[in-house]
């Protein structure tokens, strides 16, 4: 009997949001909004959505003995996320600095802080995490080095999901441990470097496969996801909405799916489930603030 249903190795950030009518040009300054401050980062966002959900989740990840960092246990606690594997101390919390224009897109620059010393070492410290989990899932908002430590202290029945995001080329270890690699179109195109010699998708996730992955979903936005394994390539319709904010999508996405893998779904279901709970979340403003509960996915 397992005591988690996904175990979260990743970043936790503070979001700090600002709208500008324009971003600055060099050497200018311009005056934006209020501040706002968010709990954010990928590993806490894909923790926080998952618990939504109902995943018995737990997240390893670091923050710092700030403001920031206590918004961040604040935010996990509050889903109901167990918090027995965030790391405090040794920088401050990562931020991300972000500028909302008024059509809606951002310029986010991010500051790793405490994320950047999530070391190989607090990997193999927490064992004790991994062997109680069915499913485990990363970004690399963290070192890679930390995340091949992962793959490294996998259980024998635990199932790895991988999104490489911020992306960029993946060690063959890594790769080979992935079921799934889940990308969006520009993850793809990085990770594949000169092998993607093609403009669909379809093509994008047979040479992914190619390099190793189990299996691999890539992410089509409101055209829904495809999936590929050893059985073949299938197209996962999603849910059509009114998309007011697409933040932390993906993030949601990813949670969702590693959740419904665990309690035995089909790639092709699972993806299926976390197109739905992607589309809830952009029907609402902000990350964390917008993931839905099941409830709320069943209703779409």
């Amino acid at each position: 009997m397992y005591d988690y249903d996904l175990l979260v190795v990743g970043s936790a950030n503070a979001d700090l949001v600002i709208a500008v009518e324009r971003r600055p040009a060099a050497g200018e300054t311009v005056l934006g909004g209020d501040l706002a401050v968010h709990p954010g980062g990928k590993g806490a966002n894909q923790a926080v959505a998952a618990a939504r959900l109902g995943a018995r989740t737990v997240l390893l990840a670091r923050v710092g003995d700030d403001t920031h960092g206590r918004l961040l246990l604040d935010s996990q606690r509050a889903a109901g996320v167990d918090t027995v594997g965030v790391l405090v101390g040794g920088a401050p919390t990562g931020v991300a600095l972000i500028t909302v224009d008024p059509s809606g897109d951002n310029s986010i620059v991010v500051s790793p802080g405490a994320n950047g010393k999530l070391a190989p070492g607090d990997v193999r410290a927490a064992a004790s995490l991994f062997q109680a989990s069915k499913v485990v899932s990363t970004q690399l908002e963290i070192p890679l080095e930390t995340v091949v430590e992962v793959v490294r202290n996998l259980s024998a029945e635990s199932r790895f999901v991988l999104n490489p995001s911020p992306p960029r080329p993946l060690p063959s270890e890594l790769l080979a441990a992935c079921d799934p690699l889940i990308v969006n179109e520009h993850e793809a195109k990085v990770v594949l470097g000169e092998a993607c010699v093609s403009d669909r998708p379809e093509d994008w996730a047979r040479l992914l496969l190619a390099k190793g992955p189990r299996s691999v979903v890539v992410t089509l936005g409101a055209e829904g996801a495809l999936v590929a394994s050893a059985d073949g390539v299938e197209r996962v319709p999603s849910v059509k909405v009114d998309a007011v904010d697409t933040t932390g999508a993906g993030d949601a996405f990813t949670a969702a799916l590693a959740f419904r893998l665990g309690a035995g779904a089909s790639l092709a279901e699972a993806a299926a489930y976390a197109a739905r709970v992607g589309a809830a979340a952009v029907t609402r403003e902000g990350a964390q603030v917008s993931f839905p509960t099941a409830q709320e996915v069943e209703a779409l």
